[in-house]
């Protein structure tokens, strides 16, 4: 007799609470999430506010257990993920199946032709999606796991899917001048780097690489950097991200670009005293959902 596999929640690494967060008023309240290699993560905005007043982070699914059952096994069992009736609800997907064109040049229905120029989509496993930005003119077309997409329409109906890198861009956005000198940014994840080139507050480059090494990193973003006319030895670098100032990973990277600097979480939102044990250059693209209309 055959027996069903149950996936067990992921664990906490971290779940932080303010005492004002009042789960009997969660209209009161957004939820967002970010989905990817390196697990899920889940905040809570007062609205109001415009306060982040919760933040959970959850270890990387095991081998053969896809986001998505991560999270339907979390959402069983959880005081905020298990929940409806939030004011607003927002998941970013984290993968390297996207791609961004001009708003005028996006109709709608054409999501997955225009995708498949960039990605082998598999329509048996994955779905098609797509976000304009506001204010910036940019439509991004993405690929979606069939199981995480199916699950959260069917969870948060009204809710909103986007890509990783449009969280990215809304937040670079937004604390970027009008007229600024053309600068990089990194976000480093799982094996994976997102390089973001912004002139003022028009993106001019967006690509996510993967990488095993430091020297990868190194690579594409000296690649990237040289493409755009910048200098490694005089231009600023910006690093959001999933690293510390310890590892090896910065060391070799300060070697390499002299003027390397850790970014803010977004600018204009406040954060519980909750969070302050955390360090500010983590999680930018999961506050900077507040900014993803």
């Amino acid at each position: 007799m055959s027996t069903a596999t149950v996936t067990m929640p992921p664990a906490a690494l971290h779940r932080l609470r303010d005492e004002t967060l009042d789960l009997d008023s969660l209209a009161a309240y957004n939820l967002y999430l970010t989905a990817g290699p390196a697990g899920l993560r889940v905040g809570v905005a007062d609205v109001r506010r415009n306060k982040f007043v919760a933040l959970d982070e959850y270890t990387a699914p095991e081998a053969g257990v896809s986001v998505a059952q991560q999270a339907l096994a979390l959402a069983a069992d959880h005081d905020l993920l298990g929940r409806t009736g939030w004011n607003r609800v927002r998941l970013a997907v984290q993968n390297r199946a996207f791609t961004l064109l001009p708003a005028p040049l996006f109709r709608a229905g054409d999501e997955a032709a225009c995708l498949q120029l960039h990605h082998a989509l598999d329509p048996q496993r994955e779905s098609v999606h797509h976000y304009t930005h506001p204010g910036l003119d940019i439509t991004s077309l993405f690929a979606v796991d069939t199981g995480l997409s199916s699950w959260f329409r069917n969870a948060y109906p009204a809710g909103r899917l986007v890509h990783q890198t449009s969280a990215l861009l809304q937040g670079v956005a937004h604390q970027s001048e009008q007229g600024s000198p053309r600068r990089i940014y990194l976000s480093i994840g799982q094996q994976e780097v997102t390089l973001l080139a912004m002139n003022g507050k028009q993106p001019e480059f967006c690509n996510v690489f993967p990488f095993s090494t430091p020297e990868d990193l190194i690579y594409y973003t000296i690649l990237v950097m040289q493409e755009l006319q910048l200098n490694p030895d005089q231009d600023m670098v910006m690093v959001w991200g999933d690293l510390m100032h310890d590892s090896e990973l910065f060391t070799i990277l300060r070697k390499y670009i002299r003027n390397l600097r850790f970014g803010n979480r977004p600018f204009d939102l406040s954060y519980s005293y909750r969070l302050n044990d955390l360090f500010e250059y983590r999680y930018f693209e999961l506050y900077a959902l507040h900014l993803c209309e």
